[in-house]
């Protein structure tokens, strides 16, 4: 097993120089693809507060950085989309998004923002005590109600005795808001105007609309919900 990938054919969404080194960190097993930046590449190449491997792993053993409400001592951990990176002694707050060329973003937000997460639902199933537990996409799993369905988005606190918790729930809806987060389209938003079912094993496809009516189309599984009406994602800056 390697532990280390060659910088040469580093996932593009990474954004990271090609040339420096020969070598660069690899992502662990997590809740993310092998395509998920990770948090020492983060720390060093991207944000420029460490200068090395032996500094990012001072910054962690400190548990300086907390993603999605926990503590990270791991350098391997990888950060995808939607993912909440908090540095409170820095008081400097961020979540991970993907631009329009589909490349990983850290948008700067603030402390109250960075309370809450976005997550996608990829299924549900019932446990024990006939209790309903929301699958989310990236690992996490929450007990709810029967009203959320698969493809549906919710937002979850991350702080606090009421820890994913759901505060807001963007329904898989025609005239809803998505973003595409794969594909050839990945990091555009749009409003769903159509959901095509497939007859066959294909799967099924979505057309969107984007913010000067122009019409394109993904498949399902690329679209993850981010607002009803408005979307939430454009005050988040994902144009930068």
């Amino acid at each position: 097993m390697s532990y280390h990938v060659k910088r040469l054919t580093a996932p593009t969404s990474w954004q990271i120089a090609k040339k420096e080194e020969t070598f660069i960190t690899k992502t662990c097993p997590g809740p993310h693809s092998a395509s998920a930046l990770p948090i020492a590449v983060w720390l060093r190449d991207k944000m420029g507060l460490a200068g090395n491997m032996k500094e990012v792993k001072r910054i962690l053993g400190q548990r300086q950085v907390i993603v999605n409400g926990k503590a990270v001592t791991n350098p391997k951990i990888g950060l995808g989309i939607f993912d909440i990176v908090s540095m409170p002694k820095m008081n400097r707050y961020y979540r991970i998004l993907m631009n329009k060329t589909g490349r990983l973003v850290s948008i700067e937000i603030d402390a109250e923002a960075a309370k809450t997460r976005l997550c996608k639902i990829a299924n549900k199933t019932t446990v024990k005590g006939g209790k309903v537990q929301l699958n989310l996409l990236y690992g996490a799993n929450v007990l709810a109600d029967n009203t959320y369905k698969p493809k549906d988005s919710v937002v979850l606190t991350l702080e606090g005795d009421e820890r994913f918790k759901i505060v807001d729930h963007y329904p898989f809806a025609v005239g809803n808001m998505a973003m595409v987060i794969g594909g050839q389209h990945s990091g555009r938003i749009g409003k769903i105007t159509e959901i095509k079912p497939s007859t066959c094993s294909t799967p099924n496809r979505v057309v969107l609309e984007d913010e000067n009516a122009v019409a394109f189309e993904t498949v399902e599984e690329n679209v993850f919900m981010i607002g009803r009406e408005a979307s939430v994602v454009k005050d988040w800056g994902i144009e930068a």
